[in-house]
């Protein structure tokens, strides 16, 4: 496709704008990511409150991801018919609506729908963000600007774990998600310092577009997030139905997958018909553009299932308290903050190809690091070197993949390039968090019953009086809790304790190596990137053959 004539590692701006807007921009990105950030550091408290195992936490973060990335392609078309500055402010009273019945949910239902409804608003707020952008800055400052919306994700983090950590210790769990009452205020009233847009009327909404490309994001998620529940293969008795004894999650995948590919037939045919797609094509039409996609979306996936982990074992496994996720988790977060925000500066000396081959390399090395390292204790030196390696490679990633694909679109598809952005993040964040879920429980499962199966001090006895159909995470005080209504003697006790503690390490160990492999599979897409060289200047038109021949 043409593209704008400039690199990411040389745009120049005459006229500076002020950032007084990117502000309200910037506060819209926070309220967002410390959302679902705070989570997973809530989860220790949700599962006391509610009564419901860990894994109906990850659905409440799935709702949210699933619904941001079925609808953001919607989103978009929105901002771009009615103007971005109005669509931002609805959206976040929304938001702000939805955070009223996540702070009093009661239940965990009403949880996972508050979820879904801050999904609903961040499907608006997620292209808005990147048009609004487009709209007040340029050159080097947008390129600054961009950098900052990446920190400003990153900054949340780092904020959800500290002050959610700190509450949930010391007061409970939903004050955290109270203040993001405030902050949507905050946010609404920002909006009105942003440079006003009126829309254009000629956009149409491509309602069958919007159908397919919904549904078929919504299958794969739900489809994901059900693998350990239903059966990654046979239907397990947890199953809605079956199809000849097959589980309906990996139909759910598949066929979601058929309607994607359904989605990009009807937008061509949309395009050829010269009608308003969902999604421009344009801004994926080249191999260098749709490898940005597939490594935004591999880097994004890794991030949340690694955000899954560690709460999981150090608030559910360790019967940690939230400050104690926050402690442990403060070096990644810090680091990925920092990372998106530095990593602008080494694009005049580094060339997209190099920096994101260097940054799936990173993760791997740090994926690997922690599988060998880890042990029962997340505040090990080494555990937090590995995390601050992982941190610097996502951190660099998720910023150069994000002005990969802006710099190569101009700036009419901006809402495009955000609704992408927005679709492949949170479908990557959906996906990463439920395979993380059903990953581990399902090693976790696998080895706990072998190890039990081989143990002469666990009798057949024992077993009949424990569900073990049904194995999942729970601390050691929990499992001893629970033998203590059965006929176990303390020595069956404490053999249950040690099966348990040892398929959990053993079951982590294993969820990262399979996760380092799947970073250092991302390496294949990051080498088909964009490779300009330092103070090159593409040739309007001209960008594609010269990336191929580079």
């Amino acid at each position: 496709m043409a593209t704008q004539a400039i690199s990411i590692g040389d745009i120049q701006q005459e006229e500076r704008a002020s950032w007084v807007p990117m502000i309200a921009i910037a506060v819209g990105q926070m309220i967002m990511s410390f959302n679902v950030a705070s989570l997973p550091v809530a989860m220790g408290g949700m599962v006391a409150s509610f009564g419901v195992p860990p894994t109906t936490v990850a659905t409440g973060i799935v709702a949210y991801s699933m619904l941001v990335a079925g609808f953001v392609m919607l989103g978009a078309k929105l901002a771009q018919r009615f103007g971005a500055v109005q669509v931002f402010r609805g959206a976040v009273v929304l938001f702000l609506i939805a955070q009223i019945a996540m702070t009093f949910s009661p239940t965990a239902s009403v949880m996972i729908s508050a979820q879904a409804l801050c999904g609903a608003a961040g499907a608006v707020i997620v292209p808005s963000l990147v048009a609004l952008i487009a709209e007040n800055y340029a050159g080097r400052q947008q390129a600054s600007a961009l950098g900052a919306l990446g920190s400003a994700r990153a900054a949340a983090g780092v904020l959800a774990f500290v002050v959610g950590g700190l509450l949930g210790t010391y007061i409970g769990w939903r004050p955290a998600f109270a203040i993001l009452i405030v902050a949507s205020a905050i946010a609404f009233a920002l909006s009105f310092r942003l440079r006003p847009d009126h829309g254009r009327a000629d956009v149409q909404i491509d309602l069958i577009g919007v159908a397919l490309a919904a549904s078929a994001i919504i299958f794969i998620s739900f489809g994901f997030n059900n693998l350990n529940g239903w059966g990654v293969i046979l239907a397990t008795p947890n199953a809605p139905f079956d199809l000849l004894g097959v589980s309906p999650a990996p139909i759910l995948i598949v066929l979601g997958t058929v309607l994607g590919q359904a989605f990009l037939m009807w937008t061509h045919r949309q395009q050829s018909a010269e009608k308003t797609p969902l999604l421009a094509l344009e801004v994926i039409d080249s191999p260098e553009e749709r490898c940005a996609v597939y490594a935004l979306f591999a880097v994004v996936a890794l991030e949340a299932a690694l955000n899954f982990t560690v709460p999981l074992y150090i608030q559910i496994v360790q019967g940690r308290s939230p400050i104690a996720t926050a402690i442990a988790m403060m070096p990644f977060n810090l680091t990925v903050f920092l990372s998106a925000m530095l990593i602008v500066n080494l694009y005049d000396k580094l060339t997209p190809r190099q920096i994101g081959r260097f940054g799936f390399g990173l993760c791997t090395v740090a994926l690997l690091w922690l599988a060998f390292v880890v042990r029962n204790d997340w505040s090990e030196i080494p555990v937090l070197l590995g995390l601050v390696l992982f941190g610097i490679g996502q951190g660099s990633l998720v910023t150069l993949l994000f002005n990969v694909l802006v710099t190569a679109s101009p700036k009419a598809l901006a809402g495009d390039v955000g609704s992408l952005r927005g679709t492949t993040q949170n479908l990557a964040a959906a996906v990463g968090t439920a395979v993380a879920g059903a990953l581990l429980v399902g090693l976790l499962s696998t080895i706990a019953l072998g190890r039990i199966a081989a143990s002469p001090v666990l009798t057949n006895e024992l077993q009949s009086q424990v569900d073990l159909s049904n194995i999942t995470f729970v601390s050691n005080d929990r499992l001893r809790s629970v033998l203590e209504g059965t006929s176990g003697t303390p020595q069956q006790v404490e053999e249950a304790v040690r099966v348990n503690t040892e398929a959990r390490l053993r079951a982590l160990k294993i969820g990262l190596l399979i996760m380092a492999g799947l970073a250092l599979l991302a390496v294949i897409p990051a080498g088909r990137l964009p490779n300009y060289r330092p103070g090159e200047i593409p040739d309007d038109g001209a960008t594609g053959e010269r990336e191929r021949s580079a």
